[in-house]
């Protein structure tokens, strides 16, 4: 039995990243630009049920249809991917649409224009949920930066956790980038999201548009990336992560496991996501991929999907998912050598913090690859970053009434930035936390003990 997601893209990066991840699923299941089956592998059907319907056409056989939701407050971007080569994958009902747009503004998306289209999009989540056998949860895809996905991606959030309490709600969320900025209002945008996120999300996996340029310019060569470029490094990750769930293997990760893996404590789920083989393709006949040359790739920095330093944090749990022919043990081993030659990078009162998945089927082209969610407190100077942005503009009410006349309080914008604060002092405490600490707690209370 599939344990079915449903995706729901907002936005106008939302729907980029998605029309990219739909065709890897296609080529990764066998299936042609109409949903047809082409492929000839035994494994790629009997779990394609996680992403796709199937609906029998008379006279053609059965085409696959993708369990999906594509949302904007404008309309430019799904009629794009309605004209493109795979517009006619999607069922006509799934894209919900605006006319106005949500023009960078935060409220628009959360309060004004999305609220209007809230309830066409929930009656059309809930017709696909109530088609699924067994529902495994909700992958939100959007970006922080702009309106809609930030805005109505948030309230999309908190309805889903109305609706679908004990659902995994996981999100791919793309975070404002230092030296890459779209627009003026990013860091207030980004942390009014990040303050829904906190609640509603129940994973949350961060990807930046600068670390991306990063990997695509540095490590495979491609001197102007566009954001197509881009999407493809995103959805390879998409794919790395619900990898277990759509072909068979030897230990299994579904969102669940990740999320009960990953989240020692509920506010602190934000992942960092990290990738390998990233190689110029070039240098690809010259490539070793052994198992332990591609896990300490997934920790080094060059093939991390967000621009922060590992090194400055330190992890708290990880997660690695091995795809193609790799042995359980070499990977464990691989994994454990890893954990004992960089034992400061880990802290020592979670044992066994890093996780292991395998997984049979290797990507399209490749022979084995390698995806890792990692929880670290690295992740701080993200938020410390838009904080920074968000404080300088806020102290002098720069651009609030663009806010406050959608009907928004301005309470809300301090209460995101107290949230915002709490966050990252709760990743600070833990970084700093030692098992010498807990020793001496203990001890202390049996002294006291003892004296009375």
């Amino acid at each position: 039995m599939p344990r079915e997601i449903i995706n729901v893209q907002a936005g106008q990066a939302g729907n980029q990243v998605g029309e990219s991840f739909w065709k890897m699923l296609l080529a990764e299941h066998g299936l042609d630009e109409q949903g047809m089956y082409k492929g000839s592998d035994p494994l790629h059907l009997p779990r394609v049920g996680v992403f796709f319907d199937e609906v029998e056409q008379s006279g053609s056989g059965i085409k696959y249809v993708p369990r999906s939701v594509q949302v904007d407050l404008e309309e430019g971007v799904c009629d794009r991917i309605r004209s493109s080569s795979i517009g006619g994958l999607f069922r006509p009902d799934t894209f919900v649409t605006g006319t106005t747009g949500a023009g960078n503004n935060w409220a628009k998306g959360f309060y004004t224009e999305g609220a209007e289209l809230m309830d066409s999009i929930l009656e059309i989540v809930r017709k696909q949920a109530e088609a699924c056998d067994a529902l495994q949860g909700l992958q939100v895809l959007h970006s922080l930066g702009g309106g809609t996905g930030s805005g109505l991606g948030s309230l999309l959030l908190s309805k889903f956790r109305e609706e679908f309490p004990d659902r995994i709600l996981s999100t791919f969320s793309i975070l404002p980038s230092p030296k890459v900025s779209e627009t003026v209002v990013e860091p207030y945008n980004a942390l009014l999201s990040i303050h829904q996120l906190v609640e509603n999300s129940d994973l949350a996996i961060c990807i930046d548009n600068e670390a991306l340029y990063d990997v695509a310019v540095r490590t495979l060569k491609v001197e102007h990336p566009a954001f197509e470029d881009l999407n493809i490094l995103v959805s390879q990750v998409m794919c790395g992560v619900s990898t277990s769930l759509r072909f068979p293997g030897q230990l299994n990760g579904d969102l669940r496991k990740l999320g009960l893996n990953l989240v020692p404590f509920p506010r602190l789920h934000f992942l960092m996501p990290s990738y390998a083989p990233f190689f110029d393709p070039k240098a690809r006949a010259f490539t070793r991929l052994s198992v332990p040359d591609l896990t300490s790739a997934l920790f080094d920095r060059r093939n991390l999907l967000v621009a922060c330093d590992p090194r400055f944090g330190r992890y708290l749990t990880a997660a690695t998912i091995f795809r193609g022919k790799v042995a359980s043990r070499e990977a464990e081993y691989a994994v454990r050598d890893l954990q004992q030659k960089n034992s400061a990078q880990f802290v020592e009162w979670i044992p066994d913090n890093v996780s292991v998945s395998l997984c049979s089927v290797p990507p399209v082209g490749q022979s084995q690859s390698a995806t890792c969610l990692a929880n670290s407190t690295a992740v701080q100077e993200l938020f410390k970053r838009t904080l920074t942005q968000f404080v300088a503009m806020y102290k002098r009410h720069a651009f609030l009434h663009w806010y406050t006349g959608e009907g928004m309080d301005e309470m809300e914008f301090s209460e995101a930035e107290s949230n915002a604060h709490d966050l990252i002092s709760e990743y600070q405490q833990y970084q700093e936390a030692t098992v010498d600490e807990d020793i001496n707690e203990e001890y202390e209370e049996e002294v006291v003990e003892f004296a009375e």
